[in-house]
């Protein structure tokens, strides 16, 4: 039997411990791999300080994260796509509401994986970049494809042009750039928001055009590029955006639907000890208040909102189209970016609470990795 070894989490608000785990037991639609490298996101530290609201379903003690890529050492009975030895990318479903099982954490050793939500990476991909992708690329989807969200065509290689256009605001996030690519490789003409000097990257990536979302004619520029255009729907990530993207859709022919990647209020400053909850419970009313908001002012201009979940593609057809049908060819023939850029900022399970640390405090285009 192979030592593993992970960053646990005790219980809601605990601090991370580094401990022995379990070597995963793979069921038949699973594999196991190697972990060789991780990136962290905001959900990873939203769970450990504010899982009262978040996922007050998880079991504990948990193993959390998302994003991770390695090398495949264990098959299930029922898998076809994979062998030992591949190098994959994956989504790690820990704390997803459907798995709640610790051994399909990110954060150790070896970590459990859906076939259907991982992706082969070929050999010119290195596993930090790689390991960029699930979550921003899962959201996206989510946001895109889902019945029940914008319901794009799906991406394929020669995807017609629908002649329709998608508005993303921040698109130089880790959802964002996911979703500029994904909504090009589905025949759709992208507008995105970004700070100027993002502005180059979201156009190698396929965004039509880009505009300063600081600007203070940011919506009556974009307004005036969308006129007489049928849009497909807008994705808006980053505080302010939902509020920003109803006032611009308000005004559009076609699909007046957004996905909202970002609550109103920001749980950043929620702390997982001292003053937990002097700081949640006012998160939690700005959240409520600024959504029915939200809701009244988009009710009043004709827009439908929805607050995306970025792991339900598990459970319905639009992961399997991500990470089976899709993604593994784009890679492979670079018609898709891993991105954001990944930064290493550590070696080990260890690493990753300061990682999270950084996280917090801001970045930007940039998603930060840790190896193993």
């Amino acid at each position: 039997m192979t030592d593993n070894t992970a960053l646990w989490l005790s219980s809601k608000r605990a601090g991370f411990t580094l401990g022995a785990a379990p070597f995963p037991i793979v069921q038949s639609a699973e594999i196991v791999i190697r972990t060789r490298a991780i990136a962290v996101n905001p959900m990873d530290r939203l769970v450990q300080t504010s899982g009262d609201l978040m996922t007050p379903y998880l079991h504990y003690p948990a193993i959390l994260g998302s994003d991770v890529a390695g090398d495949v050492v264990a098959v299930g009975s029922d898998v076809t796509r994979f062998k030992v030895g591949d190098r994959v990318v994956g989504f790690a479903a820990s704390i997803d509401k459907t798995r709640n099982r610790a051994a399909e954490g990110a954060f150790q050793t070896y970590v459990v994986l859906l076939e259907h939500m991982t992706a082969a990476i070929p050999d010119a991909l290195t596993f930090e970049d790689a390991s960029a992708l699930p979550l921003g690329i899962s959201t996206a989807a989510c946001a895109l494809f889902q019945r029940d969200f914008l319901a794009l065509n799906p991406p394929a290689k020669g995807a017609m042009a629908t002649g329709k256009t998608v508005l993303v605001w921040g698109g130089s996030t880790s959802v964002g750039v996911n979703a500029v690519q994904l909504a090009v490789a589905a025949g759709y003409v992208v507008i995105a928001t970004a700070s100027p000097r993002n502005f180059d990257m979201l156009q190698r990536l396929g965004a039509t055009a880009v505009f300063d979302y600081r600007s203070p004619t940011v919506v009556a520029d974009i307004r005036a590029m969308l006129r007489g255009k049928t849009v497909a729907g807008a994705v808006a990530i980053g505080a302010g955006s939902v509020r920003l993207c109803i006032d611009i859709l308000g005004t559009c022919e076609g699909n007046r639907f957004i996905a909202m990647a970002t609550p109103p209020t920001s749980f950043d400053a929620v702390p997982a000890g001292r003053g937990h909850w002097r700081k949640l419970l006012p998160a939690m009313a700005g959240t409520v208040t600024g959504n029915i908001a939200l809701f009244l002012r988009a009710r009043s201009k004709k827009v439908t909102l929805k607050m995306i979940w970025g792991s339900t593609l598990i459970s319905n057809e639009v992961g399997p189209m991500i990470f089976d049908t899709f993604l593994p060819e784009a890679l492979a023939d670079g018609r898709y970016v891993a991105a954001p850029a990944a930064e290493v900022v550590g070696h080990g399970l260890a690493a990753i609470p300061a990682a999270l640390e950084r996280q917090r405090r801001g970045v930007s285009a940039t998603k930060l990795v840790v190896t193993l």
